[in-house]
């Protein structure tokens, strides 16, 4: 199965439409209590007082961030001084996230994968903020493309998404030259694949490639190589599983290939996403499934030389088929009032989108960021427009501090690849329960892969039913 008759539901591309945002005057009818959920029949009052509490504050081990983060509520409450702001580390966690919500705790706003609208949507357990974007001003100008992922049937909207990307292949140039492999050239084949990482292994002794496998990204990165292969996971409607066939049969017999009969995957098979990062940095791995952020942690965290790090198109089999492509989106509580919800999207708007339209805004988010150690001009798929895109890199190319040619064949790709959606229906839970696949044809060196798909796609299936 294509995903062509799938991916007219999200667009043929991400990068378009422009973000203009202009600041919000409309005003609503006044209702001092601001009560009633935003979904109720209660007025607006931009100038009541109000609490938000807004969610991802920085954890004190990264002080810079931290420092930041605090100085941008502070200056939000000077522009908005009817608006009270309080933080929590609260960040969304695959494992955790289903609990939270059952449980009532979440922030006013907080980041959430764009895997769990799809879900919470005709649950209710977003609210519909489709007139308090207008309020505010921040949806004429919004992708239509990506707010698909946010809206319903009738077309409306649950959410704000901020960030997209696609998964391309990390690889460790350093590792590349050793190997006597040209580190401008990374393969774009699984067969090439293969062939690099024996090559990593047997000349330098490190793991040639590796595999993400625990806390929901064996599933992901499975899905991944599936998409790359020709296949998908589920059906259009989201009801049945359809990765029992070929493309992700291949992809495991892949894994199983590389890990037990050419020993080129090293002795470590239980990564999550910090995890391989960290070896990967450390010089340990040779390639590894990563969007292009990977370089901030890998660099910036993990100390990597940036000469060592390179990024290339997600390598491809009988293709092209496209990349995985995923991002995040800003959600809003159900439990928020309507003046909660004007606050938190002039928040969203204040903390996310500004900086993209305003050249003052633009270079000191550039200074700010070089002066956190951070990275300007690391490529990846923006949610804006081309044209403000382009303009919004112009008034930042002075301060561009990425080795921007060793992203040249993950750049390529984003113009060359589709970009396919991750499963809407419950992809958390099924990358779940695609995590243990991976890990058996890691670690058991008999296992049968027709067997372990079969039963996956059965557990898989009684989940999609429900």
């Amino acid at each position: 199965m294509t995903f062509a008759s799938r991916w007219g539901r999200f667009g043929t591309a991400l990068g378009v439409a422009g973000l203009l945002l202009a600041a919000g005057c409309a005003k609503g009818t006044p209702d001092a209590s601001g009560s009633g959920g935003s979904g109720g029949s209660g007025g607006i009052d931009e100038k009541a007082p109000v609490t938000i509490m807004i969610g991802d504050r920085p954890t004190p081990d990264k002080p810079n961030d931290l420092k930041a983060f605090n100085q941008k509520v502070t200056d939000f409450m000077a522009k908005y001084p009817n608006v009270t702001v309080k933080s929590t580390e609260t960040s969304w966690q695959a494992q955790t996230f289903q609990a939270q919500v059952a449980g009532g705790t979440l922030p006013t706003v907080m980041n959430i994968s764009f895997t769990e609208p799809a879900n919470m949507i005709p649950n209710k357990q977003l609210p519909d903020i489709t007139d308090e974007l207008k309020l505010v001003d921040l949806t004429k100008d919004l992708n239509p493309n990506v707010l698909k992922i946010v809206q319903d049937d009738k077309g409306r909207i649950y959410g704000v998404p901020v960030d997209v990307f696609s998964v391309g292949l990390a690889y460790n140039r350093n590792l590349f030259k050793q190997a006597g492999l040209d580190p401008d050239k990374p393969p774009a084949t699984w067969d090439e694949v293969r062939q690099y990482a024996k090559q990593i292994a047997d000349k330098t002794g490190k793991a040639g490639y590796a595999q993400l496998t625990t806390n929901n990204t064996g599933g992901w990165m499975l899905t991944t190589m599936t998409y790359s292969m020709g296949g998908s996971i589920e059906s259009q409607d989201g009801k049945k599983s359809t990765f029992n066939d070929a493309p992700t049969k291949k992809a495991l017999q892949l894994l199983k290939d590389m890990r037990w009969t050419d020993n080129s995957m090293g002795s470590r098979f239980l990564y999550n996403q910090e995890e391989v990062r960290q070896d990967f940095a450390a010089g340990k791995i040779g390639m590894v499934l990563q969007a292009p952020d990977a370089y901030d942690m890998s660099v910036k965290q993990f100390g990597m030389k940036p000469a060592d790090f390179g990024e290339g198109a997600l390598p491809q089999d009988g293709g092209p088929h496209g990349t995985l492509t995923g991002g995040s989106l800003k959600m809003i509580s159900p439990k928020a009032t309507k003046n909660e919800v004007v606050a938190a999207l002039k928040w969203i708007k204040f903390d996310q989108f500004d900086k993209y339209t305003n050249e003052t805004s633009a270079v000191a988010d550039a200074k700010n960021s070089i002066a956190d150690k951070g990275f300007v001009g690391r490529p990846g798929i923006s949610p804006l427009s081309q044209a403000t895109y382009d303009q919004y890199n112009k008034w930042r190319e002075p301060y561009v501090n990425v080795p921007v040619k060793q992203f040249q064949g993950y750049i390529d790709s984003t113009t060359s690849l589709k970009l396919l959606p991750e499963p809407s229906n419950k992809g958390q839970e099924v990358y779940s329960l695609l995590d243990p696949v991976v890990q058996q044809v890691l670690t058991k060196k008999d296992v049968d892969i027709d067997k372990l798909v079969s039963d996956a796609a059965s557990k898989i299936d009684a989940r999609l039913a429900r």
